[in-house]
């Protein structure tokens, strides 16, 4: 993406860091805006294995989870952020310079015109705030959107496809597992009232 813009064959992207911090770091162009903005501390990206896949290998699948589970509190510690960042700017991950991660995994933004602002409740969340939970009122909004949009049709049942697809009690049984206190796994399958930039509560 940064590299179209540098050759004019792309005029604008949306897409998650550290591409918009790189294109603003290249001089390459200016962000408009970070989405959560838009809607704060949205859902982004999703933990998924195919069903059939974690029937036949239920101790491999909770192993997976419990991984990625613990990844998420380790990255969403402030001691670990430096590191955090030095791990991805790797070839192997990322091969973009810390300075293109560091800053907006700290909430430090800079949107092109030289002022950094300090925004930490923009902050990237890994696991704090039940970021990592599967909520399904999360899948329903997403389906309602899909269905709005005509990408299926208005009488497809929603509940059966997330109650089949969404397997929270995986989560809680991995989170569970490693002694994640009981107070930070939700009970609700809902987050709750959800907020957008214009006031707009679903």
């Amino acid at each position: 993406m940064v590299a179209n813009m540098k050759t004019g064959t792309m005029e604008a992207f949306c897409v998650g860091e550290p591409w918009p911090l790189q294109t603003v770091n290249q001089k390459v162009g200016f962000q408009a805006l970070t989405t959560g903005e838009i809607w704060k501390d949205h859902p982004e990206k999703s933990f998924a294995m195919r069903a059939d896949w974690v029937d036949k290998n239920p101790k491999a699948a909770k192993a997976l989870l419990m991984a990625v589970l613990e990844a998420q509190q380790w990255c969403d510690k402030d001691e670990n952020k430096d590191e955090m960042c030095q791990i991805l700017s790797k070839r192997e991950w990322f091969k973009v310079p810390i300075e293109d991660i560091l800053d907006r995994s700290k909430g430090i933004y800079d949107f092109g015109d030289g002022k950094p602002q300090e925004k930490p409740d923009l902050l990237l969340k890994y696991w704090r705030d039940s970021a990592s939970y599967p909520y399904k009122s999360h899948d329903l909004w997403f389906l309602t959107e899909d269905i709005r949009w005509g990408y299926f049709e208005p009488d497809l049942d929603t509940k059966a496809l997330i109650d089949k697809v969404n397997r929270e009690d995986l989560w809680k049984e991995a989170a569970t597992a490693l002694g994640v206190p009981a107070d930070q796994i939700p009970s609700s399958t809902s987050r709750g009232v959800e907020t957008f930039f214009d006031g707009v509560k679903i």
